[in-house]
């Protein structure tokens, strides 16, 4: 059997079963609502996984499920070179958010990603520590700064509400996910002007897993013949 995981809960699930459906594959749980196990119909030979977002990029990559949808965002976060684990079949047009960086509005001189290099190098030289940055997306928000040339920071780990903490003064700055802006404004944040690391939405990817059976490939064609893709 193929497996197609999709999210197990929440909007992004109702989302994923309806894209599916509007094309003529229709996926449901296959019982009660903590079930996590689904049922397929419309193409032979798929069996219905249903994971949480964030597990979906790992599990693609270990080859235990074959196709997934997920967040960009998770899976260039959750897996190094994730091109070379995984294939993007084809952008699903919700679930867009944009993961960015941002820096209290007070900072009148910080703009852009040559500011904010300007401004942790004189915090370094004011209070003799790196300016500190939460998020939850580590790899991404390295990655992006290194390319930008921004150093003299310090990533820290946020896994709750990431706009509070320049309130909080447990951060100087943040990288986070956001969809409006509307709640960096509230917390007295703007984005930078070339602060974009990532433009996120739910994407439909594929395992590279090597040792695929026919009758798995037989399912993927099937499977993605009757989605038009």
């Amino acid at each position: 059997m193929l497996k197609l995981g999709v999210p197990s809960k929440g909007r992004l699930m109702d989302k994923t079963f309806k894209w599916f459906g509007d094309r003529g594959v229709t996926l449901r749980k296959s019982g009660e609502d903590r079930e996590y196990a689904g049922v397929v119909e419309g193409v032979d030979g798929v069996e219905l996984v249903l994971l949480s977002a964030g597990e979906i990029p790992r599990e693609l990559a270990a080859g235990n499920i074959h196709v997934g949808v997920t967040g960009s965002d998770l899976v260039r976060e959750k897996l190094a070179s994730w091109d070379s684990q995984v294939v993007e079949i084809t952008k699903m047009g919700f679930g867009g958010a944009d993961l960015i960086i941002a820096v209290p509005d007070g900072w009148v001189d910080v703009d852009t990603l040559d500011d904010l290099d300007a401004a942790c190098a004189a915090f370094r030289s004011h209070h003799g520590m790196r300016l500190r940055i939460a998020t939850k997306y580590h790899r991404l928000v390295r990655e992006f700064l290194q390319e930008h040339g921004v150093a003299d920071y310090r990533l820290v780990d946020s896994q709750g509400a990431t706009e509070g903490v320049v309130k909080n003064e447990t951060a100087e700055a943040i990288a986070d996910i956001t969809s409006t802006g509307e709640t960096l404004r509230a917390n007295g944040l703007k984005i930078l002007d070339d602060g974009l690391i990532h433009a996120s939405q739910a994407t439909l990817f594929r395992g590279r897993r090597s040792a695929w059976t026919e009758e798995q490939r037989g399912a993927l064609k099937a499977l993605l013949t009757a989605l038009g893709e």
